[in-house]
C-alpha cells in the first residue's frame, strides 16, 4: 500500500504538470490564433485614432494618407515586419508631430520589440498595458508631454533593454519594485519625479547608462550604486540629493561620465573617485562640497571635462595639473576659496585642446606666469580669473591666444598698462578690464577689433581721451568706462553705435555737450553720464530713447529748461537729473512716466508747479529739495502755489468783464452766422474743391483735394500701394515734396464714413512713434480721405509672405516690441483708452528704419471709462485674430487687442496665418503652437528664421541655446496673451518690459 501511495504520488507530479502545459498550450494556440496580423492591423489603427497627426503638411499626411487598409500594414511607413511572418516588431515614428495619445491597444503587438514615439506631442499618460509586451527591448518616449506617473509595469518586464522617458511631465516617484535583468539604458531627465532612488535598482547588474537629472528627487545618493560595475554613464545633478558622495562610486572602474552638480551635497570629494581611472568628465559643480581637492583625482588621466565650481573648496591646485590630465579641454573651478599661486597654468601647456579656463572667484595671488601663454592651446577662447588676488601686470602672452572670445581680469590687483598685444585679437568679443589699478590711455587701436560687443574698464585709472576710432567698433553692446580718469569730449563717433544696449562713463572728467545725436542708440536700455563736466541743454532728442529704461545725468552742469519730449520715455525706470542747473518747471509729460520708479530733480533751480501722476506718486521729498520755486504736492510738504490773480485785481477785472463780455459775444455770435452762410455758399459754388474742417485739424495742416490729385497723378492705378474693404491707399508726393499715404474711401461701402470719423478722431488725439501719424484730411460730401506718413517697407504682412523678403529674428522682435509699445500707449498711457480693435500684420507697417507703426484706427473704440469696460460693439476684426469674447458678449475691451496681439506673436514665430487652410474644425494656430511647446518648439518655427539665424548658431557656442531660449520666450508670452479667458490675459503694460528682456537677452549674448 505504501509503494502504491507513493507511486500514485509520483505519478501525480507528473500529471499535474503535463496538464498545466497542456492547458498553456490550449490557451497559447488560442491567444496566438486571437492575435495574428488582423489584431496588429486594429492595434495599429487604434494607435493612429489616438494619435492624430500635427505640424507642416508634410507631417500632416504622412499617417493619414499611408496608413490605409488599401495597402498591407507591413508597408506603412514607420512600421517594420519580422521577415518570417507578417507581424510587427517595430514601431518607429520619432519626429511625426504625432498628438493625441498612446493607445493602450498597442499591447496587443505581442511580437513588437521596440517602440519609439520620440519627438512627439503625445500628451496623456503612458498606458499601464505597454508592460504586457512580452518581447518589448526599446521603449522611447522622450520630448513628448506625457504626465502622471510611470507605470510599475514598466518596471518590471525581462525583455526590456532600453527604457527612454525624458523632457515629458511624468511626476510620481520612481517603481520600488525594479526587476528589469536585461536593462542597459535607463532615461528619465528633465521631469517631475519625486521621492527617492529605488533600492532595487542594484538588481540592474546590466545597466550602463542611467540619467535621472533635472527631477525633484530627494534623500542621498544611495551607495549601492558602486555595485552597478558596468556604468558608463550616470546622471543625477538637478535634484535635491543630500549628503555626502559615496565612496563606493569609486568601485565603478568603466564610469566615464558622473553628473552629481546642483544638489545639496556635502563633505568632501572622496579620494577613491581618483580610481575612475577611465573618467572623462565630471560634475561636481553647484553644491556645498568642502576640503581640498584629492591629490587621488588628477590620476584621471583621461579628463576632459572638469566642473567643480560653485562649492566650499579649498587649498592649492598642484602645478602638475596639466601633466595629469593632457587631455583637458574645460576646466572650470571658479567660486571657491582655492588658494596659492598660479604656476599650475604653466602645465596646461601640455593640454593642447584646452577650450575654456575659469578660476573666478578664488583666493589665488601672485603675478599670471608671463611664459606660459605663448604655448597654451591656440585653441582657448575663455580666459577668466576675474576675482582673486593677482597682482603685477597682465602678461604680454595674452595676446599670442588668436582664438580667445572672452578674456575675465577684473576684480583683481593688476597694475601697468595694457599691453598693446591685446589689441591684436581680432576674434576678441568680451573684455573684462574693471576695478583693478591699470594706467594709461585706451589706444585707437581698439578701433581694429570689431568683434568686441562688451568693453568693461571700470573703475581704474585710464586717462586722456576716448578714441574716436570706438566707432569702428560696430557690434558694441556694452561699453563701461566709469570711475576712471578719462577727459575731453565724448566722440561724437560713438553715437553712431547703433546696437550699444549700454553705457557707463560716469566718474570722468569729460566736458561738451550731450548731442542731438544720442537719439540714434535706438536699442539703448541704460546711459549713466553721473559726475562729469557735461554742459550746454538738454536737447529734446533726448526723448527718442524709447527702450531706455535707466537715465542718470546727474551731477554736470545742463543748464536750461527739461524738455517736455522727455515725457515720452515710456520705458524709463530711473531717471536722475538731480545737482544740475536745470530751470523752469517740471515738464508736465512726466506725469506720462508710468514705469519710472526712482525719479530724482533735486538741486537744480526749478519752480513752479510739481505735476501729478505716477511719477510723483512715489517720489519723496529728498529728490525735489533745493530748487528755487517748486509749489504744490502737499503731501511731499511743499507750499501750495499761488493763485494767478489777487482778489483786489480779480474784483477789478470781474467788473470789467460785466460791460465788455455780452458785447464781444454779440460780435463773436454774427461772425459765427456770417461764418456759416459763407461756408455753405462756398460748397455749393465749389463742392469738388472745398473741405470741412475735421476734428482732427486743429494741428495739422491743410492740404487741399487737387495737391492730392496733382500728388497721385489723380489717384493713378501705378500709386496704388494697398486695398482694403472700405478703399484705397495711394503713395503721393505733395507739392514741398513730402512723400504721403492718401487713404481714399470708397463712400459707396456701407460704415465708410463712419470709419473715417472714427480714425480721423482717433489719430487726431494720438501721438506716438509706434503710431502711423496723420499728416492731413480732405472730406467733402463726395470725397473722404485721410493723409498719413509714408511707409516705404510697407506691411508686415508683406514681409512674412513674401518670397524676396525675410526678416531676421532680431527684426522679429523689434517689431513685437514696437507694436507692444503702440499699444501700451493707447491702453494705459493715453488719457482716454484706447481699443484698436483690429490689430493684424497687414495693419503693421514699417518705415524706412523698419520701425514698426499700428495704422487703420477705423473701427477703434474710444473708452472714458476704466481697462477694464466693455463698449458694446458688432462685426469688430478680423477672424483668425478676434478675441473669443467678441461673438459670445459682442464687447470690447483692451484684453481684445492683448489677444491679438498674442496671435500676432504667434504668427511672427511660425510664419503660419491663422486663417491657414492647415487649421480646421477645434484646430487653431494657438492649438498648434500649445501643442508643440516646449518639446517641439523647432519644428513649428518658420524655416525663413532658421535660415537666417543659421550662421550665428555656428560662430557662437551658445548660439543655439540662445536662440532656442528666445523662441521659447517668444511663445511663452504669444501664448500667455491668446488665453481664452479675458482676465487670464497679461496687460500691455506687462508684455513691453518681457519683450525688452527678451531682445536684451539676444543682444548681450
Amino acid at each position: 500500500m505504501a509503494f502504491l501511495f507513493a507511486g500514485n504520488k509520483c505519478l501525480l507530479f507528473l500529471v499535474v504538470p503535463l496538464h498545466a502545459f497542456l492547458l498553456f498550450s490550449a490557451t497559447s494556440a488560442a491567444i496566438a490564433a486571437a492575435l495574428d496580423n488582423s489584431t496588429d492591423l486594429s492595434s495599429l489603427l487604434a494607435f493612429k485614432a489616438a494619435s492624430t497627426s500635427g505640424g507642416d503638411a508634410s507631417s500632416d499626411n504622412i499617417i493619414t494618407a499611408n496608413w490605409t487598409t488599401d495597402a498591407p500594414f507591413c508597408t506603412w511607413v514607420g512600421v517594420g515586419c519580422s521577415r518570417r511572418r507578417p507581424r510587427v516588431v517595430s514601431l518607429n515614428l520619432s519626429s511625426f508631430s504625432l498628438q493625441g495619445t498612446i493607445s493602450p491597444h498597442l499591447s496587443n503587438l505581442s511580437f513588437l520589440s521596440s517602440l519609439d514615439l520620440f519627438n512627439n506631442a503625445l500628451s496623456g499618460t503612458i498606458p499601464d498595458t505597454l508592460g504586457r509586451l512580452p518581447r518589448l527591448a526599446t521603449l522611447i518616449l522622450h520630448r513628448n508631454l506625457l504626465s502622471g506617473p510611470i507605470p510599475p509595469s514598466l518596471f518590471n518586464m525581462s525583455s526590456l533593454v532600453r527604457i527612454g522617458l525624458s523632457f515629458n511631465n511624468l511626476s510620481g516617484s520612481l517603481p520600488t519594485l525594479v526587476m528589469l535583468p536585461r536593462i542597459e539604458y535607463i532615461s528619465i531627465t528633465d521631469n517631475l519625479l519625486t521621492g527617492h532612488i529605488p533600492t532595487d535598482l542594484v538588481r540592474c547588474s546590466t545597466l550602463q547608462r542611467i540619467y535621472l537629472g533635472t527631477n525633484r528627487l530627494t534623500g542621498s545618493v544611495p551607495s549601492s550604486l558602486g555595485n552597478l560595475s558596468e556604468l558608463v554613464d550616470m546622471t543625477l545633478g538637478g535634484n535635491q540629493f543630500t549628503g555626502v558622495i559615496p565612496a563606493s562610486l569609486g568601485n565603478l572602474t568603466k564610469l566615464q561620465y558622473l553628473f552629481l552638480g546642483i544638489n545639496d551635497l556635502e563633505g568632501e570629494i572622496p579620494k577613491e573617485i581618483g580610481n575612475l581611472v577611465n573618467l572623462q568628465k565630471l560634475y561636481l559643480h553647484k553644491n556645498a562640497i568642502a576640503g581640498s581637492i584629492p591629490i587621488s583625482l588628477w590620476n584621471a588621466s583621461n579628463m576632459i571635462h572638469l566642473e567643480v565650481s560653485a562649492n566650499n573648496l579649498t587649498g592649492p591646485v598642484p602645478a602638475t595639473l596639466g601633466k595629469s590630465m593632457p587631455f583637458l579641454q574645460f576646466l572650470g573651478m571658479s567660486d571657491n576659496a582655492l588658494s596659492g599661486g598660479l604656476d599650475f597654468i604653466a602645465s596646461l601647456t601640455n593640454c593642447r585642446d584646452l577650450n575654456v579656463f575659469e578660476v573666478v572667484g578664488n583666493q589665488f595671488e601672485g603675478a599670471l606666469p608671463e611664459y606660459a601663454y605663448g604655448n597654451l592651446s591656440m585653441n582657448l577662447q575663455y580666459f577668466a580669473v576675474s576675482n582673486n588676488n593677482i597682482s603685477e601686470r597682465i602678461p604680454t602672452g595674452l595676446g599670442n591666444l588668436s582664438s580667445m572670445i572672452s578674456l575675465a581680469l577684473d576684480f583683481n590687483e593688476l597694475r601697468g598698462t595694457i599691453p598693446m598685444t591685446l589689441w591684436t585679437l581680432k576674434k576678441l568679443q568680451v573684455m573684462y578690464l574693471g576695478f583693478t589699478r591699470l594706467t594709461g590711455s585706451i589706444p585707437s587701436d581698439i578701433g581694429q577689433m570689431t568683434n568686441l560687443a562688451t568693453i568693461s574698464f571700470v573703475e581704474n585709472e585710464f586717462s586722456g581721451q576716448i578714441p574716436d576710432s570706438v566707432g569702428n567698433v560696430s557690434g558694441l553692446q556694452i561699453l563701461e568706462l566709469a570711475e576712471n580718469k578719462l577727459s575731453s569730449s565724448i566722440p561724437s563717433s560713438l553715437w553712431s553705435l547703433q546696437g550699444l544696449v549700454h553705457l557707463n562713463l560716469f566718474q570722468n572728467r569729460f566736458e561738451g555737450l550731450l548731442p542731438p545725436q544720442v537719439a540714434k542708440l535706438k536699442v539703448i536700455d541704460s546711459i549713466s553720464l553721473r559726475s562729469n563736466r557735461l554742459s550746454s541743454n538738454i536737447f529734446s532728442a533726448l526723448g527718442e530713447l524709447q527702450s531706455i529704461t535707466h537715465l542718470d545725468l546727474s551731477n554736470n552742469s545742463f543748464h536750461g529748461q527739461i524738455p517736455q519730449q522727455l515725457g515720452r520715455l515710456f520705458n524709463v525706470e530711473y531717471l536722475n537729473l538731480s545737482h544740475n542747473f536745470l530751470s523752469g518747471v517740471i515738464p508736465k509729460s512726466f506725469s506720462n512716466l508710468s514705469y519710472v520708479s526712482s525719479l530724482d530733480l533735486s538741486f537744480n533751480m526749478l519752480e513752479g508747479e510739481i505735476p501729478e501722476g505716477k511719477a510723483f506718486s512715489n517720489v519723496s521729498t529728498t529728490n525735489l529739495i533745493e530748487n528755487r520755486a517748486l509749489c504744490g504736492a502737499p503731501q511731499l510738504q511743499f507750499p501750495p502755489c499761488p493763485t494767478k490773480f489777487t482778489t483786489s485785481t480779480s474784483s477789478a477785472k470781474l467788473r470789467l468783464l460785466k460791460y465788455v463780455l455780452p458785447s464781444v459775444a454779440s460780435v463773436l455770435v454774427f461772425l459765427a452766422c456770417f461764418a456759416l452762410f459763407v461756408k455753405k455758399f462756398m460748397r455749393k459754388k465749389a463742392k469738388a474743391s472745398s473741405e470741412e474742417e475735421s476734428p482732427c485739424l486743429n494741428y495739422h495742416r491743410r492740404i487741399p483735394y487737387f495737391e492730392l490729385v496733382r500728388a497721385t497723378d489723380n489717384f493713378n492705378e501705378a500709386n496704388l500701394i494697398g486695398r482694403g474693404s472700405i478703399g484705397k491707399v495711394y503713395k503721393g508726393s505733395l507739392d514741398d515734396g513730402l512723400l504721403v499715404a492718401v487713404k481714399v474711401l470708397n463712400l459707396e461701402v456701407e460704415g465708410a464714413s463712419r470709419s473715417f470719423d472714427v480714425e480721423c478722431r482717433t489719430l487726431g488725439q494720438v501721438r506716438h512713434r509706434n503710431l502711423v501719424k496723420i499728416i492731413s484730411t480732405c472730406s467733402n460730401l463726395e470725397f473722404k480721405a485721410l493723409v498719413l506718413e509714408f511707409m516705404p517697407n510697407q506691411s508686415l504682412d508683406k514681409w512674412l509672405y513674401s518670397e524676396n523678403q525675410c526678416l531676421t529674428l532680431l527684426q522679429r522682435i523689434n517689431i513685437m516690441l514696437d507694436v507692444s509699445l503702440g499699444l501700451d500707449y493707447l491702453h494705459h498711457q493715453h488719457p482716454h483708452v484706447i481699443v484698436h480693435c483690429d490689430l493684424k500684420p497687414s495693419n503693421i507697417l514699417l518705415d524706412e528704419n523698419m520701425v514698426a507703426k499700428i495704422s487703420d484706427f477705423g473701427i477703434a473704440k474710444l473708452m472714458f471709462v476704466d481697462n477694464n469696460s466693455t463698449t458694446p460693439t458688432i462685426n469688430i476684426g478680423t477672424v483668425g485674430y478676434m478675441a473669443p469674447e467678441y461673438g459670445s458678449t459682442g464687447g470690447v475691451t483692451i484684453r481684445g487687442d492683448v489677444y491679438s496681439f498674442g496671435i500676432l506673436l504667434l504668427e511672427l514665430v511660425t510664419g503660419k496665418k491663422p486663417v491657414g487652410t492647415m487649421f480646421s474644425g477645434e484646430l487653431n494656430l494657438r492649438q498648434w503652437v500649445c501643442n508643440a511647446y516646449p518639446t517641439a518648439v523647432m519644428e513649428i518655427v518658420d524655416s525663413n528664421i532658421l535660415r537666417t539665424e543659421f550662421t550665428n548658431m555656428q560662430q557662437h557656442s551658445d548660439g543655439a541655446n540662445i536662440f532656442h531660449r528666445c523662441l521659447y520666450s517668444i511663445i511663452e508670452v504669444g501664448l500667455h496673451c491668446s488665453k481664452d479667458l479675458p482676465n487670464k490675459r497679461l496687460l500691455m503694460r506687462d508684455v513691453v518690459p518681457k519683450l525688452q528682456e527678451i531682445k536684451n537677452g539676444v543682444l548681450v549674448n
